[in-house]
């Protein structure tokens, strides 16, 4: 690990005990500065109205650390916009949002596009699909935000198991083991073509917290590949030493099966090659086998692999007519 690397571990890593919510709140006052709360969404009415609960709960009405608390809906089929709209949050369906380009599928068009919604100084991300959630994790990722001018964009990091807390004491794993497409490949992209990053204990994880100033200077890939594509982004935009990190505990959420695995890590190498030669790729697609009917031979299924990114948010004109406005 370069030696630059281990300075910042010790210098911008930190947990959610290390900022009580009182010094948060304090400093958000002291600095003028709002937060917005944004939650991806996709078929998640099992856990998005928990998550959207605990955020109002305790960060809105026990402390008014949250000022804006928005589940951006990217064309769900159950009730998630029900779920989260009786738990409190403002609920926004992608399309809704600057119709006059028409969305695409993916995550990372979803976080782009929240941009135009919210009005936050610090845009906080959390995925929908947590189990157990703590709004810890809210507070956590903003806390440096709040206290560092210096840093603009902090990550969660975390344990994150594969199963039950009970599965785990079975089997004798640790639990650390989820995360087959960070261990797989986001890592070793990050070691070796963008050694300053090697420090980060999740480099994909969906919960992060940036400030908007950076956000709206970034391109957003529109699928799995955001996380590591925002990541190497703000490292070249901002420096190292404005990313930091914050022990949040352990996150529990659904996982993917294998193939979709497969997917997910074919896009975020596609991302890591864009800025490796920002040139495209000859054939941006991935086959996947699976067993035929019957289970006689494997049938092969080829998936376009996302290839698409959105522009800077402040190069769209609705946005800098709301910024000015």
């Amino acid at each position: 690990m370069l030696e630059e690397v281990e300075r910042w571990l010790d210098q911008r890593s930190w947990s959610t005990a290390d900022r009580p919510l009182d010094r948060l709140v304090a400093a958000k006052a002291g600095r003028g500065l709002t937060v917005s709360v944004v939650l991806p969404a996709l078929d998640e009415e099992e856990t998005v109205g928990d998550i959207v609960a605990a955020i109002r709960r305790e960060l809105m009405l026990t402390v008014p650390l949250v000022d804006e608390l928005v589940v951006i809906d990217s064309g769900s089929k159950d009730r998630t916009a029900q779920v989260a709209t009786a738990a409190g949050a403002r609920v926004v369906h992608r399309d809704a949002i600057l119709p006059r380009i028409p969305a695409v599928p993916g995550k990372g068009e979803v976080l782009w596009r929240s941009l135009l919604v919210t009005s936050g100084d610090i845009v906080c991300f959390i995925d929908a699909d947590l189990k157990e959630f703590s709004a810890s994790f809210v507070s956590g990722i903003v806390g440096p935000l709040l206290t560092e001018p210096d840093v603009h964009f902090v990550k969660a990091m975390y344990d994150r198991p594969l199963g039950t807390e009970s599965d785990l004491l079975a089997s004798g794993k640790t639990p650390s083991q989820g995360g087959r497409v960070t261990e797989l490949v986001a890592r070793p992209l990050l070691n070796l073509h963008w050694p300053q990053l090697a420090g980060f204990v999740q480099p994909l994880g969906g919960e992060y917290a940036v400030r908007r100033s950076l956000l709206e200077q970034l391109p957003f890939p529109v699928g799995y590949g955001v996380e590591l594509g925002l990541l190497v982004d703000s490292l070249h935009m901002v420096g190292l030493d404005a990313l930091a990190q914050v022990d949040v505990g352990v996150r529990r959420h659904r996982h993917q099966d294998g193939q979709a695995l497969g997917r997910m890590a074919a896009t975020i190498y596609r991302t890591a090659h864009l800025r490796l030669s920002r040139g495209p790729l000859v054939r941006p697609v991935l086959t996947q086998f699976e067993r035929g009917e019957n289970g006689l031979g494997f049938v092969p299924r080829t998936h376009t692999v996302d290839t698409q990114e959105r522009p800077p948010m402040r190069e769209i004109d609705e946005y800098a007519a709301r910024r000015a406005a």
